[in-house]
């Protein structure tokens, strides 16, 4: 289970002195937590897949922000963060991998304009899951409804 690898990791991390390493494995474990506290639940692998690629998403937002500001030391942080939580997450569809997901679901469901991007959607986040970033998935069905 996953829970499980993010603790042993997070051991590992700390006998290596592994600091970013541990502080990122520490904070994902602190949103699963925060989630389950939360919610009253009990996190499974597919629940901590999502926790996990929105932190990414959050961190990628960040650098967004830090490259314009220029903090090249900020950067380069956030992107060691991002690199390790990837670990994480299922293999990421490429442009053409999504593209191609993205046609068979509009097709499945018969979708034949923007009016039809919510359902498109739905279907889409439900059968791709953490496999690609939402973002990509939205760009992708808007490109190919419009």
């Amino acid at each position: 289970m996953l829970k499980e690898r993010l603790l042993e990791d997070m051991k590992n991390s700390m006998k290596e002195k592994n600091v970013i390493r541990k502080n990122v494995i520490q904070m994902a474990r602190a949103a699963i937590l925060q989630i389950e506290k939360d919610k009253a639940i009990e996190a499974d692998d597919n629940k901590i897949l999502e926790i996990i690629a929105k932190e990414v998403k959050t961190r990628k937002d960040s650098l967004a922000e830090f490259e314009k500001a220029g903090r090249e030391d900020l950067i380069n942080q956030a992107k060691e963060e991002i690199a390790i939580l990837e670990e994480y997450l299922p293999r990421q569809l490429t442009k053409e991998e999504l593209t191609i997901k993205v046609k068979e679901i509009i097709q499945k469901l018969g979708a034949t304009s923007m009016k039809d991007m919510g359902i498109v959607m739905k279907e889409a986040k439900a059968q791709i899951g953490t496999a690609a970033d939402g973002k990509a998935i939205n760009e992708i069905v808007k490109e190919i409804l419009s």
